[in-house]
């Protein structure tokens, strides 16, 4: 691996830093607008079927999970660690991302906490098990085996979601909570769900999103494979392009949704985020725009912690009122009563929001703290 690659000081690879900083901060400017009410549609998630640029976000994510487990348990294992000695820190840091989740779903109650309003899944649950799942498949398995577990996880979904009928309809469905996945979480989902009798991270859309992570894994172990910079970025692309491509065609029979985590939608946002990551390293590493690209480095470097801070800081700037209001509605009505329009002013909002917590993501980069989950 060539050393332009990685932070001299942390050992951390540059461009991915970047990448996932840009991610996390996305994923703040659409979950915490000015107003909900009033946000442009790329600032949204998809109806149903379709794609928006809010909905890459989490498939994005998942994917670097897959490149950084790559990246992370390598090194380990190439330096003779068995992977059974590996399995405490990974069960541990998959259980304490969960746990966060649970804790930022518990304070989404407060003050009036109910069990019976409880939801027990979420993003970062999403992300503790693919993270989990995973990492044992890569510690446990060559890359070509990842390859036919993920393509056959894509098409049994497929066949599945659009061969057999939702029960108590007598036949095939892909409606918003009528269809198999909204059917097998009414059944056997616990906790209160997202849409009430469905839920987007249900338990079967889990299993494709297990494959956004895979596909990280097979980008980060052909970075690890290839030592010519130029060829890591021609290879990413072009596997990148094919993937984005075939998730197309595939959209012709089974839509791209974010919310049923269709295998189209799979193969298009993993072929999206493999080429993201090209040009990542194209313009950090071999380009050398290393300034540019610190806003993002920062808020990468620990993007859990800043995504989890957000939330506990949401109570202060979205739930505390003062004067009657809260802090967001206060700046919406203002700016909105003097001219602003409501969409402008919602995003400038957010805008400010993820700047806001830019600072202890600064502060904690400033000192080389890396906090892991």
């Amino acid at each position: 691996m060539n050393q332009a690659t990685f932070n001299e000081s942390s050992g951390r690879l540059i461009s991915l830093d970047a990448f996932r900083g840009i991610t996390i901060a996305a994923m703040l400017l659409v979950n915490f607008p000015g107003n909900g009410r009033n946000v442009f549609e790329p600032l949204k998630h998809s109806r149903w079927n379709g794609i928006t640029p809010t909905d890459l976000i989490a498939p994005f994510f998942l994917f670097i999970v897959g490149v950084a487990i790559a990246f992370a348990y390598s090194k380990r294992l190439d330096s003779g660690i068995s992977p059974s000695k590996m399995y405490p820190k990974l069960i541990g840091r998959s259980l304490k991302i969960f746990a966060v989740g649970m804790f930022l779903n518990v304070l989404g109650l407060m003050p009036e906490f109910n069990f019976a309003d409880l939801r027990y899944t979420g993003t970062l649950h999403r992300i503790a098990i693919v993270f989990l799942v995973c990492g044992f498949l890569f510690l446990n398995t060559r890359w070509k085996t990842q390859a036919i577990v993920g393509a056959v996880v894509l098409v049994v979904y497929w066949l599945a979601m659009t061969l057999i009928p939702t029960p108590g309809y007598g036949k095939v469905m892909l409606e918003p909570g009528i269809n198999l996945a909204a059917w097998v979480d009414s059944k056997y989902m616990i906790g209160k769900m997202w849409q009430g009798t469905w839920d987007p991270e249900g338990i079967l859309s889990t299993f494709p999103s297990i494959v956004s992570g895979i596909t990280g894994m097979l980008a980060g172990t052909l970075l690890l494979k290839v030592k010519s910079q130029e060829y890591k970025v021609i290879y990413l692309f072009t596997i990148g392009f094919i993937a984005t491509i075939a998730g197309v065609i595939w959209n012709w029979v089974f839509p791209l949704n974010e919310n049923l985590w269709t295998s189209s939608f799979v193969l298009f946002t993993s072929g999206l985020a493999s080429m993201t990551l090209a040009a990542s390293i194209f313009l950090i590493d071999i380009l050398q725009y290393k300034k540019s690209a610190q806003f993002g480095v920062i808020y990468g470097s620990n993007a859990i912690t800043i995504y989890v801070l957000a939330d506990v800081l949401a109570l202060l700037f979205y739930g505390v009122e003062i004067a009657g209001s809260s802090l967001n509605d206060h700046f919406f009505n203002f700016f909105t009563s003097i001219g602003g329009g409501p969409k402008f002013v919602s995003m400038v909002y957010a805008l400010i929001y993820v700047g806001i917590n830019f600072i202890p993501a600064y502060i904690l980069h400033k000192k080389k703290i890396f906090i892991k989950l």
